[in-house]
C-alpha cells in the first residue's frame, strides 16, 4: 500500500491507522467565551484563533478579529500554549480549514476550532497539516460531519477517521516540507498579486483628471496641455448591446461573452460559453463583435470592462454587455478610464436599482469622458496599463499553476 509518488524506494511502508493514533492531545475549547470567564475582549494583546481568521494554508491577520489581554489569555489557555508549526483544524463554519502556527507567538484558541498536540514518535506536524489538506480526508470528514448546510465535526467524528500515512518519519518530514515550500510560494505570488493590484487601483485614481480638474495627478513625462471632456457617444462609432440566443446549449464555435468571461483585473476575455455560427450570423448580426470594441457589464454586475481581442473572435455577446465600438480613441486607454474611480462614482450615483441594478445605452452614452490632447499620451497610458495587466496575468497564471500542481500532488501522494 504505497502512493503513485514517494521520496524514497528504502522508506515506502505506510500504514492505516486512526488519525487520534497519532495524536497525543485535542485542545478544544468550544463553548468558552469571555463572558463565561467573567472577562471581555479587548482591542488589542493576544489574537484569538477562531473560524474567522483560520483559513486553508494560514492565519489570515487582517480578518475581523478579537483580542484578550494577559488575565483572559491566563484563564482561558492555562498551561496549554500554541507553538510554532502546531496544526489547528476549523470544525464548523466552515469545517476542514487547517493551518499552522506561523510563529512563536501566543494565541488563543477560541470558537470552531480546534489544535492537534502530536505524538512526535508517530507524525510529523507538517504532514498532519498537508494530510489534514487532502481532498480524499476533506471528502472522509465531510462524510461524518453533522448538521445540514453547515457540516460540522466533533472529536468523535475525528476518532472514527483512518488515515494512511508513512512509517518513515523521514518520508513524512520530505513530504511535509514539500508542501510548506509549495504553500510558502503560493503565497509569495499572492502577495505579488495584491500588491500589483493595489498599485493599478492606485494609477487609476492618478492617471486620470479627478472631477473639477484637467490635469491628471500623475502623467507620464513628455506630455502636457489640459485634458478636455466629451460625451463618450461622440467619441464612439457605435454604442450598442447584445442579444440573448434563442439556443440556450452555449454550444458552438463562435464565443460568446457574458460578464463573467470578462477578467475583473485585466479586462481580458475567457471563453466561458459559445454559440453557432449560425445564429451568430443570423438574428445576433447586430451584435457580432470585433477587435477594439470595448464592453461594459450594463445589467447585475455592473462596470465590469473588458476589451475584444483578435484571439476572441468570432465572438458575440449578450444584452447586459454594451459594446462600445470607438471612431479613433485608444481601447486600451478608454478601458482604464472606465475602471477609474469617476466612473465607479457614476454608477453609484445613476444606476437604476431594482431586483437587478441596471444602466441604459442612453446612460452609457452621455458618460464624460477626459481625453489628453494627443492620441500618443492615450497610447502610452495605455501601454503603461498594459504592462501592469501583463504583471498581473502572470501572477494570475502562477497561481492558477501551482494550484493545480498541488492539487494533483494531494492526489498521487497520499493513499
Amino acid at each position: 500500500m504505497i502512493p503513485k509518488i514517494i521520496f524514497s524506494e528504502g522508506k515506502k511502508d505506510w500504514v492505516k491507522r486512526p488519525l487520534l493514533s497519532n495524536i497525543d492531545k485535542i485542545l478544544d475549547y468550544r463553548g468558552r467565551t469571555p463572558k463565561k470567564l467573567g472577562l471581555s475582549w479587548s482591542d488589542t494583546g493576544y489574537l484569538a484563533l477562531s473560524a474567522l481568521n483560520v483559513k486553508n494554508g494560514y492565519i489570515d491577520f487582517n480578518a475581523d478579529a478579537n483580542y484578550g489581554d494577559q488575565e483572559l489569555y491566563d484563564r482561558w489557555m492555562g498551561d496549554n500554549h500554541l507553538h510554532k508549526g502546531q496544526v489547528v483544524f476549523t470544525t464548523e463554519a466552515p469545517m476542514g480549514n487547517v493551518a499552522q502556527i506561523p510563529n512563536d507567538d501566543l494565541y488563543i484558541l477560541s470558537q470552531r476550532t480546534i489544535a492537534f498536540e502530536v505524538k512526535h514518535n508517530l507524525i510529523r506536524e507538517d504532514f498532519l497539516a498537508t494530510l489534514l489538506r487532502s481532498q480524499k480526508i476533506f471528502n472522509e470528514l465531510t462524510s461524518l460531519s453533522s448538521g445540514g448546510t453547515a457540516k460540522g465535526v466533533s472529536q468523535k467524528s475525528l476518532s472514527n477517521l483512518k488515515v494512511c500515512l508513512p512509517t518513515s518519519l523521514e518520508e513524512q518530514s520530505a513530504i511535509g516540507s514539500l508542501f510548506r515550500t509549495l504553500d510558502d510560494l503560493l503565497a509569495s505570488y499572492k502577495d505579488n498579486l495584491t500588491n500589483y493590484q493595489a498599485l493599478k487601483a492606485t494609477m487609476l485614481s492618478k492617471m486620470f483628471p479627478k472631477t473639477g480638474h484637467t490635469v491628471p495627478e500623475i502623467r507620464l513625462d513628455g506630455f502636457e496641455g489640459e485634458w478636455e471632456l466629451y460625451e463618450l457617444k461622440s467619441r464612439a462609432e457605435t454604442i450598442t448591446k447584445g442579444t440573448t440566443p434563442k439556443d440556450k446549449s452555449w454550444q458552438g464555435e463562435v464565443n460568446y461573452i457574458k460578464t463573467e468571461s470578462i477578467n475583473r483585473d485585466t479586462g481580458s476575455l475567457v471563453r466561458t460559453a459559445s454559440t453557432s455560427l449560425e445564429e451568430h450570423l443570423g438574428y445576433l448580426k447586430r451584435s457580432i463583435l470585433k477587435e477594439g470594441d470595448v464592453l461594459f457589464s450594463i445589467v447585475g454586475t455592473l462596470g465590469v470592462v473588458g476589451k475584444v481581442d483578435k484571439k476572441d473572435l468570432p465572438a458575440n455577446t449578450n444584452q447586459q454587455i454594451a459594446i462600445i465600438r470607438l471612431k479613433r480613441d485608444d481601447a486600451i486607454f478608454m478601458l482604464n478610464f472606465l475602471k477609474s474611480p469617476r466612473i465607479k462614482s457614476f454608477i453609484k450615483s445613476d444606476s437604476t436599482i431594482g431586483a437587478q441594478p441596471s444602466l441604459s445605452l442612453w446612460q452609457i452614452e452621455k458618460i464624460k469622458v477626459s481625453l489628453p490632447p494627443s492620441l500618443e499620451e492615450q497610447q502610452a497610458i495605455g501601454a503603461y496599463f498594459s504592462n501592469l495587466d501583463n504583471l498581473i496575468t502572470a501572477q494570475q497564471e502562477k497561481i492558477s499553476q501551482l494550484v493545480t500542481l498541488k492539487k494533483k500532488l494531494l492526489q498521487d501522494m497520499f493513499i
